[in-house]
């Protein structure tokens, strides 16, 4: 590379100029002892430079121009590609690198760069060649390198033991040894071991920092512990952390998820400082529980704060509209998507594929899932859900075919959506195939809710012997719900005796579900067996819960008029319970005269 050449790139910044023009006209400008910086290693700051700016091609013809590269130029290229999320460039640049590197030895720099690439591609198998190079070129001691290594084994591997064993190598341990392995443990899902970590770094009396503070809090919040999370939070105020805003937003998730919106409330109005991530986390705490208040903060947000929403807070209040299946809304916040040029993020499609089949018009999930540019397992998962609470089974299970054949391997939760799907629309025998290809095919473990979407296939299919002696074959004990959907289909069936033989095994578990005592109850008057209809109702009533009444709602003229069976107050009852005998009128017209009337009395006796 010649001075010359160097001066003809572009899109350099003014400091890196001025260096490379000192250096053509040094040797008759100035004099020692200021001394010139070799082409090699101003190209070196230039090649960064590039990397910094995305320019990543410019990089690399500029490193090809280089007659002779040292290990900074080497380790700038991996570092540059890293960053700039090329990891496997980074990666065959390393093998470049120890192929025509000339006699130039990697240093800790260069082996902390690729196992940074060898994590972001997953790659156990790269980066435990990588751990044996380390060791080979006597980096190993190196504090960068092991926390790489630690960083890498974490990600890659099932398991914490590898990333244990080389915490465990550490002569010096620095803060970011603490926080990798804290992290390595939380993001596994194990937040006991994240803590546990975090203790002992406690009682060493390591350096606690925002960032270890931040993952310890996420720890709690993954395993619900509230006791830990408030220690936590004393903690955050003891050593003056209050004042970062990532660990105040970590808090603030940590309440939502296990302590309380009334906590997590106080809290975030405390925090002298919010950004957007502060705002977008108490949405979500509210999407579920009150929809509503997700959005009165969204237009303080938006209107009186001026901070601009983005995907993740589209997301989240795309989903509590969907919770409070008001349309109209709905598709204001579609609108706004629309508008921001967000409509192509994945997440945000898979909430408006979601919202718009909970308020009714399946049509347009259906529209924004064929318009999708990439679509994840979730968007597959939204759109079957979607076709299988319209009653579109058949849809449901091309969709999946069309699904496998793309590519895109399904999960538990896709097959939760399939089953579910066949059994409102009786594809009884569709459904016992995709049980059977669930175990054999994808190596997918059978769990209690994919059993009970099993017997609830057969069950409403009449083949209630047939769910039974799925649930006798069962490899463990079936829970309450499993016989809540088998005593469902006794009831529907009328099938007493089976009913009675499931009784037992209900009360053995203590049900605390009381839907299922309810469902037993029926059977029992239904069969004239007054005395156990008692007893069990005196069960129920002992329990001190009732179960949650099925509420409906309807949006007229942009307001929405909600009620449960039974309910004899609100605006237009009267109009309503019209409609319901002309509805009932019709049924009888159309020979549909199968009523329960019975078990609807029961119920509605116990205020259900």
């Amino acid at each position: 590379m010649t001075s010359r050449k160097l001066l003809h790139l572009h899109n350099i910044n003014p400091r890196t100029h001025s260096s490379l023009r000192y250096h053509t006209n040094s040797s008759t400008l100035f004099a020692p002892p200021f001394l010139p910086k070799p082409p090699s290693v101003l190209a070196t700051t230039v090649i960064k430079s590039y990397f910094e700016m995305g320019l990543v091609k410019e990089a690399r013809i500029l490193f090809d121009e280089m007659p002779d590269r040292d290990v900074v130029a080497w380790s700038a290229m991996i570092s540059g590609y890293t960053s700039c999320n090329c990891h496997l460039n980074a990666w065959r640049m390393f093998q470049e690198f120890l192929r025509d590197g000339a006699g130039v030895q990697p240093n800790e720099y260069t082996f902390s760069s690729v196992l940074k690439a060898c994590k972001n591609m997953a790659s156990f198998s790269c980066g435990a060649l990588v751990h044996g190079l380390a060791v080979k070129h006597g980096v190993l001691g190196k504090i960068y390198v092991e926390n790489a290594l630690m960083d890498m084994y974490g990600t890659c591997c099932d398991g914490m033991e590898r990333a244990c064993a080389v915490f465990e190598e550490i002569r010096v341990k620095n803060s970011v040894s603490w926080t990798t392995l804290i992290a390595g443990y939380t993001h596994l899902g194990d937040g006991n071991g994240g803590l546990k970590v975090f203790r002992q770094m406690l009682v060493e009396e390591a350096e606690l920092n925002p960032y270890n503070v931040s993952i310890a809090i996420k720890a709690c919040a993954s395993i619900g512990s509230q006791a830990y999370g408030k220690q936590i939070h004393a903690t955050v105020f003891k050593r003056g952390f209050d004042t970062s805003i990532p660990v105040m937003n970590s808090i603030l998730d940590m309440y939502c998820r296990c302590i309380g919106l009334i906590e997590a409330y106080r809290c975030f109005k405390g925090m002298k400082e919010r950004d957007i991530i502060t705002w977008n986390t108490m949405i979500a705490g509210y999407e579920k529980s009150d929809p509503h208040e997700s959005l009165k903060l969204y237009s303080v947000l938006e209107f009186e704060e001026g901070l601009n929403p983005n995907c993740f807070t589209f997301t989240s209040m795309i989903a509590a509209v969907a919770n409070m299946a008001v349309l109209g809304i709905g598709e204001q916040f579609h609108g706004g998507v629309l508008r921001r040029g967000l409509e192509n993020d994945t997440g945000v499609a898979n909430a408006l594929i979601d919202m718009y089949a909970k308020c009714g018009n399946v049509i347009n999930s259906c529209k924004i899932f064929d318009e999708m540019e990439a679509k994840n397992v979730v968007s597959w998962t939204s759109m079957m859900v979607g076709y299988g609470s319209h009653g579109l089974g058949k849809e449901a299970v091309e969709l999946f075919d069309k699904m496998v054949q793309s590519g895109v391997k399904p999960d538990r939760v896709v097959f939760v959506a399939v089953l579910n799907a066949c059994s409102h629309t009786g594809l009884v025998d569709e459904g016992l195939k995709y049980f059977e290809s669930m175990v054999k095919n994808y190596d997918i473990t059978p769990d209690q809710e994919i059993y009970g979407c099993v017997v609830d296939l057969l069950g409403r299919a009449g083949r209630v012997k047939e769910a039974y002696e799925l649930i006798e074959s069962m490899p463990f004990m079936p829970d309450e719900f499993v016989w809540g959907a088998f005593l469902g289909a006794c009831k529907a069936h009328k099938l007493s005796e089976l009913g009675k033989l499931a009784a037992s095994r209900v009360l053995d578990l203590r049900s605390s579900v009381a839907g299922t005592y309810l469902a037993l109850s029926n059977i029992y008057a239904a069969d004239g067996k007054w005395g156990d209809f008692a007893r069990i109702r005196k069960l129920l009533r002992g329990m001190g819960s009732k179960r949650e009444a099925g509420r409906s709602w309807i949006e007229v003229r942009t307001r929405v008029y909600s009620f449960v069976a039974g309910d004899k107050l609100g605006l237009h009852i009267e109009l309503v319970y019209e409609t319901v005998d002309v509805l009932s009128l019709h049924m009888r017209e159309v020979g549909f005269i199968n009523l329960d009337l019975d078990c609807l009395i029961l119920d509605l006796e116990d205020g259900t």
